[in-house]
């Protein structure tokens, strides 16, 4: 393959793992002329998508729709497909296991799907988060175990997803893109392909370990001011000082500050999972990343704290959360989405039911979902929840489909975790607490 197939999108495109990161850029791609056939494991995304059928909120319906019609984009579970191809993107899942350990299976197994079947002059490029050195010491001795010779046979490069799901202003399509390849070649491919896709910058760097790194640096960075937001938010709330007011004003200040809000925990598919990867490599080098693992403690911490909280307020009603009826506002990791991923909201779910309170959980975005192998459904907000409650509490700050003003006239107690209230001027309510 060469710069001109892409340019003219004669290329035939691959993508491996049709989830929130692989299904938008498959999209992307086809719209500028590419033909893309998606690898899946899963056969009813395969079938919903061969029938244009959408699952993903950040993707148009129609132009789902309209690609699978005519061709441009249908999916598969045969991955021998992939001989077609000459260019493979990997979006798979990068998880923690139980003891926050990497899990590259999924990369592995994909890694090992390409080797088999791909041909002579194909690009590869992983856009999975992962730690430095994946696609260079892990990837690349996959994919060269036939024989190739990556900057030969075949050309590898990195290229770290941005995803932010719900975000209505920078989707896949506009979000600039860092690129960093296995040699020169490589890297001159895979920028010229996103340039060809994408409206937006293409950044190259030098290695994949530079683009590994910049996706692992993002996140951290906003682990660790969200840890900070979080514990000056429970020492303010000790001194009586409120937390919301003091990051108010500190952000008139117009350069040294940015601002970061305190909240339930942090959830989704890459800050609270992103920067154990580099805890995990850090290891190899004999270096402790202190300050990434106290982050996410406090972090983590923060269900346990918005409970301690509520009692506190019930005890002040002279309740017991025992028994207690609570209603939960929101259960997606962030507002006006579905994504449950890494939802703080479970884990405040889990504390209060652990501690006897009877939860009804309210989420326009989510009918029922899976609890503990069994299936739950949702609550309609109603003024007959509100009234039989003995509070409420706000764990996504949902701006559309939620009636707050219901909520404040009639639940006798209101906590809001995430300063909703206060952005509709609806704080200085007497039942109404912020966290």
């Amino acid at each position: 393959m060469t710069e001109e197939n892409i340019l003219n999108a004669s290329a035939n495109v691959g993508i491996i793992g049709m989830g929130y990161v692989g299904l938008p850029l498959a999209v992307e791609v086809a719209k500028a002329g590419f033909d893309v056939r998606g690898f899946e494991i899963s056969a009813e995304r395969v079938k919903m998508l061969n029938n244009g059928e959408n699952y993903i909120g950040d993707v148009d319906n129609n132009e789902l729709r309209s690609l699978a019609r005519d061709g441009r984009l249908l999916a598969t579970v045969d991955f021998e497909g992939i001989s077609n191809c000459d260019i493979v993107i990997v979006c798979v899942p990068t998880p923690l296991d139980v003891f926050k350990q990497p899990d590259l299976s999924y990369i592995v197994n994909a890694s090992r799907e390409i080797s088999k079947y791909m041909k002579s002059g194909t690009l590869v490029v992983l856009e999975s988060t992962t730690f430095p050195g994946t696609t260079e010491d892990i990837m690349k001795p996959i994919l060269e175990e036939t024989g190739t010779i990556c900057g030969e046979d075949f050309f590898l490069a990195f290229s770290p997803e941005r995803v932010d799901p719900g975000n209505q202003s920078f989707k896949t399509g506009n979000t600039p893109k860092v690129v960093g390849g296995c040699g020169v070649k490589s890297t001159s491919l895979a920028k010229a392909f996103y340039e060809k896709v994408l409206h937006a910058p293409i950044f190259v760097v030098n290695s994949p370990r530079e683009a590994e790194m910049t996706k692992i640096l993002e996140n951290t960075f906003r682990i660790v001011n969200i840890a900070l937001a979080n514990e000056m938010a429970i020492v303010a709330e000790r001194m009586g000082i409120n937390i919301w007011e003091v990051i108010d004003a500190a952000s008139t200040k117009p350069f040294g500050f940015m601002p970061f809000y305190p909240g339930p925990g942090v959830g989704g598919h890459c800050i609270p999972i992103d920067p154990f990867y580099l805890t995990y490599i850090a290891r190899k080098y004999d270096y402790h990343t202190r300050l990434i693992e106290l982050a996410g403690e406090i972090n983590n911490s923060m269900p346990e704290y918005v409970v301690e909280r509520l009692m506190k307020l019930l005890n002040a009603q002279k309740k017991c959360l025992n028994g207690s009826k609570i209603v939960l506002i929101g259960l997606a990791y962030k507002n006006d989405i579905s994504d449950l991923r890494e939802s703080p909201a479970l884990d405040v779910l889990r504390i209060l039911e652990e501690n006897g309170a009877l939860v009804n959980i309210v989420d326009p975005y989510i009918q029922h979902f899976d609890w503990h192998g069994t299936k739950r459904e949702t609550s309609e907000l109603t003024n007959d929840l509100l009234s039989k409650s003995d509070a409420v509490v706000i764990t996504t700050a949902h701006m559309k489909n939620i009636d707050y003003d219901l909520i404040v006239d009639k639940a006798p107690l209101v906590l809001d975790t995430r300063s909703i209230l206060r952005k509709l001027g609806l704080e200085e309510r007497e039942n109404v607490s912020l966290l």
